[in-house]
This record gives structure tokens, C-alpha cells and sequence, in this order.
């Protein structure tokens, strides 16, 4: 069974910084295409981010481009979210996800995963 440890979320003022961490254990992060969801209360989760499996590509919702940076660490065999510039609208329960797709291009659908993290509450409030 392939398990996540997340961590980094927490409460942030508008206009603050938060990272989020995910750290597989059972397996490295070689090969696999790894992403970001969040589900805000009342709402349908949402894919945020994700980067390809090849490292080739990553991809953003438009509500996040330019505010927010995916990014892994090999050596680390962790994954991140940088998230800069938040607002209110971002306050959900953050999910990080991955599959096994050694590919050059990424989804943000997330019934392309396989593998979930227990999740991590953001909330952006004054």
C-alpha cells in the first residue's frame, strides 16, 4: 500500500506564502506523474497542478497560474506546491496524488491517479 505523508498547510493571511510538502513512502517518485487537488467546502475537488512523469511538462489551473510553483526533489523523493499571492478562493483541503505514467504531459483529472494523500487544510483568512 502506498502511503504520503503531507504537510504545509495551516492559516495565511491574504497575500501570504504557504509550500506544501509530499512525501511518498513505499516507492520513489521515478516515473511517476505526481499533482496537486484541492476541495474547497461545498465544492467538487479540483486538480491545481501536476508534473509529467518525464519531468517534461507541468500544468496549472488558470485561478493559480503565476501564483503557484510545482516542484520535485529527487534526492528528497519529495514533491511540493509553492504557493505565493494566496487569497480567500484558495481556502480548501490541499491533496497531493500520483500514478505511475511515464509520460510527457500531465493531467489535472484526477481519476487519473491512483494514489492519494490524507489531505492538508489551507485556509486564507484576515
Amino acid at each position: 500500500q502506498l502511503q504520503f505523508v503531507e504537510s504545509g498547510g495551516g492559516l495565511v493571511q491574504p497575500g501570504g506564502s504557504l509550500r506544501l510538502s509530499c512525501a511518498p513512502s513505499g516507492f520513489t517518485l521515478r516515473d511517476y506523474t505526481i499533482g496537486w487537488f484541492r476541495q474547497a467546502p461545498g465544492k467538487e475537488r479540483e486538480g491545481v497542478s501536476c508534473i509529467s512523469g518525464l519531468r517534461a511538462t507541468t500544468n496549472y489551473i488558470d485561478s493559480v497560474k503565476g501564483r503557484f510553483t510545482i516542484s520535485n526533489d529527487n534526492a528528497k523523493n519529495t514533491w511540493y506546491l509553492q504557493m505565493n499571492s494566496l487569497k480567500p478562493d484558495d481556502t480548501a483541503v490541499y491533496y497531493c496524488a500520483a500514478d505511475w505514467r511515464p509520460d510527457s504531459a500531465c493531467s489535472l483529472t484526477q481519476g487519473r491517479y491512483g494514489f492519494w494523500g490524507q489531505g492538508t487544510q489551507v485556509i486564507v483568512s484576515s
